[in-house]
C-alpha cells in the first residue's frame, strides 16, 4: 500500500468544524486539513464564535471540533463546556496561536481532550484530528507543561490549607507557642514574648505534638507548610 492509500485509510470518515473569530483561519485550516490527509479529513462547517459553533455543531454533527479560545459573543470553552455535554457530543480540540497560563486548566475542566497550535506543521494537526477520533487526548507539549505546572500548584495549595486546618485546630495558645517554636525560639524566649513561664511553654508545646500526633520537628514542618505569617 503507497503513502497516499495509508494515510487515505487512517483519515477516513472523519467530519469536522473549525472555530474560530477569522473567517480566514477558518479557510486556511480547510483547505491544509484537506491537503494534508487528501481529501479524507472533511471540514463540514464553520463558525466565528461560540454561540454560532454550537448552532452548527447541532446541524452538521462533526466528529471533531476545532475549537478557538478568545471570541466575541461567547469564548471557546464556556463553548466546549455546552458542546460537550450534547448528547453524543463531538471531541474538542482547543485551537489556539497562544498558551495563557490558566486557560489549559480551564479547557480540560470544560471537556476539551486536546490543545494544539494553530501553526502547528498541517501533517501534525491531521494527526492530532485522527488521534483525538480514537480517544486519544492531544496537548502539545507547551500546554502539557502548564497543565502539570497547574497541577502541581493546585497540590501545593492543597497541601497549604491542610496544614493550615491543622494549625487553627489548636487552641489559640498552643498554636502561638508552636509557631514562634517553628522561628526558631527557645523555650525561654517564646516564655518571654508569651508572659508565661517556660515549665507552661513546654506544656502548650507537648499538648500540640500530642493533639496533632507529631514532634517538634514535625510542628515545624507543618508551620513551614501552612505558610502562616504571624
Amino acid at each position: 500500500m503507497n503513502t497516499t492509500d495509508e494515510s487515505s485509510a487512517a483519515d477516513a470518515d472523519i467530519d469536522v468544524c473549525i472555530v474560530d473569530d477569522d473567517p480566514m483561519v477558518c479557510q486556511m485550516l480547510s483547505m491544509i486539513i484537506g491537503e494534508a490527509s487528501y481529501n479524507h479529513i472533511r471540514v463540514v462547517g464553520t463558525a466565528n464564535n461560540g454561540s454560532e459553533a454550537i448552532e452548527r455543531i447541532k446541524a452538521t454533527t462533526p466528529d471533531i471540533v476545532l475549537m478557538d479560545i478568545a471570541m466575541p459573543i461567547m469564548d471557546g470553552i464556556d463553548a466546549t463546556r455546552i458542546i460537550r455535554a450534547l448528547p453524543n457530543p463531538p471531541h474538542v480540540l482547543m485551537l489556539t496561536s497562544l498558551n495563557p497560563s490558566n486557560t489549559i486548566e480551564r479547557a480540560v475542566e470544560a471537556g476539551a481532550e486536546g490543545f494544539i497550535s494553530k501553526t502547528e506543521d498541517p501533517r501534525k494537526i491531521v494527526m492530532n484530528i485522527r488521534q483525538a477520533y480514537e480517544g486519544k487526548v492531544q496537548f502539545n507539549t507547551e500546554s502539557q507543561q502548564h497543565l502539570v505546572a497547574a497541577i502541581r500548584g493546585n497540590r501545593l495549595t492543597e497541601r497549604r490549607e491542610q496544614a493550615r486546618t491543622l494549625l487553627e485546630s489548636l487552641p489559640e495558645r498552643e498554636r502561638t507557642a508552636v509557631l514562634l517554636s517553628a522561628e526558631g525560639m527557645t523555650n525561654q524566649e517564646i516564655a518571654q514574648h508569651m508572659f508565661i513561664s517556660e515549665r507552661t511553654v513546654k506544656s502548650h508545646l507537648m499538648s500540640a505534638a500530642r493533639r496533632l500526633s507529631m514532634d517538634r520537628v514535625g510542628l515545624a514542618r507543618l508551620v513551614e507548610r501552612s505558610d502562616w505569617k504571624q
